[in-house]
């Protein structure tokens, strides 16, 4: 990097569950000492002190920063010390030099050095970090509530004929549900009673999920619309989509630099593709694929609902667009909309427009 002096010191780290892997090197690449650290606070101390033995720091290149590595940068970051997020190591460079865990940490340290690492990781430390514990939780607890459902269904068709004539005529979920919960097994002395066991185990295990699912969307309302009240009024916005947003940017959005940044995270802008006399571009297949999915969700609901967006895709289609091609527009519009309301102070209007 232009900026690096031949003095300065670039500091390598390869984190795992127990024991981060630290390499030294100086700002023309010769390396300097090589350390490993328990992943503790006192371990995280320890890697301060001893990265700046060796002379002043210019940056952390840390591998893992939103996993094994989390603690570490918070705690590096916390010292005032700059940390840089360092992603996989080059396949092929892994094959040519092999792998192992001081290789992992010197190639990221010279990640840094080159400028191919240049990313500042998320903090971790504010109401954003608590909507991801929340929404991680929630959307657990919504896949093991599905898995209940799907599972008591399917024991219901297979019950003994008079428990499955008792239960199979009722429409209400809720109330099918309460029925089931409401059943007395007795003595395990037949088929019927071990059927009543599992179908009354299984029914509160989706009441319980169901009242969990709800304190947590309760608490995730709470918190979004404390963080971004104006785009919770946005047509077609949930609260989910929010969290969602919200998760990708971090508690430090200022680590965004553009909407176009925003919108490659998201994976909704189109990639270049051109060779020779071919001039074209292809869809982003990478990015944050939940975001992406939320930006769908919400492309979706305009089209079926918000006047201004149904106006927007009869004009793009009177141009010979095609309606793939006017959602990946939308999509593309939408993330510039929600990077304005939470990464900037002057926000979009909710009208639809070519991107």
């Amino acid at each position: 990097m232009h900026d690096i002096t031949p003095d300065a010191v670039v500091i390598g780290i390869d984190t795992h569950k127990d024991v981060h892997v630290a390499v030294a090197i100086n700002g023309l690449g010769a390396r300097l000492a090589t350390a490993s650290f328990p992943v503790t606070s006192k371990g995280y101390r320890q890697v301060a002190a001893w990265a700046t033995e060796h002379g002043t720091v210019h940056a952390f290149g840390i591998e893992g920063t939103g996993s094994y590595g989390a603690g570490l940068a918070r705690a590096l970051a916390a010292k005032g010390l700059r940390v840089i997020e360092v992603g996989r190591i080059n396949r092929q460079l892994r094959r040519r030099y092999g792998k192992t865990d001081t290789v992992d940490a010197e190639s990221a340290a010279r990640a840094v050095l080159a400028g191919d690492a240049d990313g500042e990781p998320k903090v971790g430390d504010g109401t954003v970090e608590m909507i991801r514990h929340l929404k991680i939780a929630r959307n657990t607890a919504l896949k093991a509530r599905t898995q209940a459902m799907v599972t008591l269904k399917t024991m219901l068709v297979n019950a003994p004929q008079a428990l499955r004539e008792r239960f199979i005529g009722i429409t209400g979920k809720m109330t099918l549900i309460r029925a089931i919960a409401a059943l007395r097994p007795g003595a395990l002395v037949s088929t019927t009673a071990s059927a009543k066991m599992a179908l009354r185990a299984l029914a509160n295990r989706w009441l319980m999920l169901d009242a969990e699912i709800k304190e947590h969307e309760a608490a995730l309302e709470q918190l979004v619309r404390a963080h971004a009240p104006a785009l919770m009024d946005a047509p077609g916005v949930s609260t989910g989509t929010i969290a969602d947003m919200l998760i990708v940017l971090g508690d430090n959005p200022q680590r965004i630099r553009s909407e176009a940044a925003f919108a490659k995270l998201c994976g909704v802008c189109p990639v270049p593709a051109s060779s020779g006399k071919t001039n074209r571009h292809r869809l982003n297949r990478g990015g944050n694929r939940r975001a992406n999915a939320a930006l769908y969700r919400v492309a979706l609901v305009r089209m079926r609902h918000h006047p201004p967006t149904r106006e927007y895709i009869q004009r793009r289609t009177a141009e010979g667009k095609s309606p793939r091609e006017i959602r990946r527009c939308l999509k593309r519009y939408i993330a510039r909309e929600i990077y304005q309301h939470l990464c900037t102070e002057k926000p979009l209007p909710a009208a639809a427009k070519g991107s």
